[in-house]
């Protein structure tokens, strides 16, 4: 783009928003977040229209020194392409739901949000690995303040669990850091990508940056402070805590732990499926059992977000590609559901399932939309959710087959636990005489769960748009992993002929 500061300029456009909303009232704090979000939306648009696929690895490349060992260095890959896409995409998605849910200090929360934007793309733009880790932190901040200002009755509690949680362990990953900086002299991330560290010191480095993108995924069994922040959170932070901030734990092992650690990320690899596994079927079972809405669909996550990392350490293309679709589509899908929870919430003021029931006949709009979230949830064929499963699956099976057996069996009472969920909510008999005279979805809902709607239509059925800017990418992990890839146990042979039996011959014979 002839040395178009884009990257810096999709930082720079929510900042400013951010600081003025500071400055003035409600009203036209609602109308300089939207038009800020929607400003970096169309940047974002721009960027994935220009991003040359099949060019080089990094592009739209800015870097400047700042100090000793510290510079401004930004560009992405289409790894970070889809993930910066994603953010955009649902921010102005999360001002639109907080238009009327939000009453109180409104200036405040629409800058936090707005911060929260710039510290995401930041984050997956980053290039040098100290500015990676201040970004990344950062985040937890305006999150930290959505959740105890404007969250729930518990919401202190939750806030300062989130907190403490996510931070206690990167503190051990900047430990990591200095270290790696120190041994290879650098600090810029596609230059470590490809250096080769000590086996040895690989297994101490990915145990410290496990323990930061373990707890943001985040992995069984340090997720207990999932449900608790997402109950308490209001809508639209719910929304970006699903959609986008459990990413960038995943984001973290595609860009830190697999590309740098190759040998440590295939010596702990069954530590990652056997977490993994015991997540897809304990926090599905704990799911089948609530009664909030919200915690459902929290413990949903943990359970999807277990298939990323199966996919992710299955160490072959399908996998990880499988991985990427998985956390597109769950930024978009369980983004969706939050929103559906928040729709009915604002109109009856309670998570609890059985206050509701046969929405389907006076919310009928709701019960379709509902519909489709929950499918795709599930992986119904023709959404997001069956892409990114079905390459997740068919790259583990290729790697353990028992790891995609239970993989599956997650698969299967993730559509007990929503199907279960739906009935509740949509069918059955009208109970409640004010659940059974909520109005059907207003304009402004129905603009913030359409879009939505669509993009998880058109990810399940031309997946290559969302694929093509990544495979290159993926293709590059792929081959540095192929060294340290574990033995497998599954007698697949995909892409080449499988060996001819050789017969010996019978004694005596000529």
């Amino acid at each position: 783009m002839g040395g178009f500061p884009i990257l810096s300029i999709m930082l720079l456009v929510p900042l400013v928003g951010a600081v003025a909303c500071l400055f003035v009232n409600a009203g036209t704090a609602r109308m300089v977040a939207l038009v800020a979000t929607l400003i970096d939306l169309a940047l974002g648009i721009l960027l994935w229209a220009s991003y040359d696929i099949g060019g080089a690895q990094w592009q739209f490349t800015e870097s400047a020194d700042l100090f000793a060992g510290f510079s401004y260095a930004l560009g992405i890959d289409g790894i970070a392409l889809m993930l910066i896409m994603l953010s955009v995409f649902l921010m102005p998605v999360c001002i639109g739901a907080s238009w009327q849910a939000i009453q109180k200090r409104v200036g405040e929360y629409m800058a936090a949000f707005l911060l929260m934007e710039v510290l995401m793309i930041g984050t997956f733009a980053a290039q040098d690995i100290f500015l990676f880790y201040i970004l990344f932190e950062a985040g937890l901040i305006p999150m930290y303040l959505i959740i105890g200002i404007w969250g729930g009755d518990n919401r202190i509690y939750a806030a300062y669990k989130f907190f403490l949680y996510t931070l206690i362990g990167s503190v051990l990953m900047l430990v990591a850091m200095l270290w790696m900086v120190n041994e290879a002299g650098t600090s810029s991330i596609p230059a470590l990508m490809v250096y080769d560290f000590d086996p040895g010191a690989q297994t101490w480095l990915w145990l410290a940056f496990f323990a930061s993108f373990a707890v943001k995924v985040p992995m069984w069994p340090v997720h207990t402070w999932l449900p608790d922040a997402h109950v308490q959170a209001p809508t639209a932070g719910s929304v970006i805590l699903a959609g986008v901030l459990l990413k960038l734990g995943g984001y973290g092992f595609i860009r830190f732990s697999l590309p740098m650690f190759p040998e440590a990320s295939a010596q702990f690899a069954w530590l990652m499926w056997g977490l993994a596994m015991a997540a897809v079927v304990i926090t599905s079972l704990i799911a089948l059992v609530q009664h909030d809405m919200k915690k459902l669909i929290a413990y949903s996550s943990v359970a999807h977000m277990a298939i990323v990392i199966i996919g992710l350490f299955a160490f072959n293309v399908q996998g990880l590609e499988g991985g990427m679709i998985i956390m597109l589509s769950h930024g978009l899908v369980s983004g969706a559901l939050f929103l559906c929870v928040g729709v009915i919430y604002d109109r009856l003021h309670t998570r609890e399932i059985s206050r509701y029931g046969g929405l389907a006949i006076n919310m009928p709009k709701y019960a379709v939309l509902f519909l489709l979230f929950t499918m795709a949830s599930i992986g119904l064929p023709g959404t997001s959710g069956f892409v990114g499963e079905f390459l997740s699956l068919a790259g583990i099976y290729q790697a353990n087959s028992w790891a995609a057996f239970v993989a599956t069996t997650g698969i299967i009472l993730g559509a007990a636990y929503m199907l279960y969920l739906y009935r509740r909510i949509a069918f059955g008999q009208q109970v409640n005489a004010d659940a059974a005279a909520m109005p059907d979805l207003s304009a402004r809902e129905l603009l913030l769960l359409g879009p939505i709607a669509a993009v998880v239509l058109w990810m399940g059925v031309y997946p290559e748009s969302f694929l093509a800017p990544m495979r290159a990418d993926i293709a590059l992990l792929d081959a540095r992993l192929d060294r340290a890839a574990p033995a497998s146990d599954a007698n697949l042979f995909i892409g080449e002929a499988a060996p001819a039996a050789t017969v010996e011959p019978a004694e005596g014979a000529h």
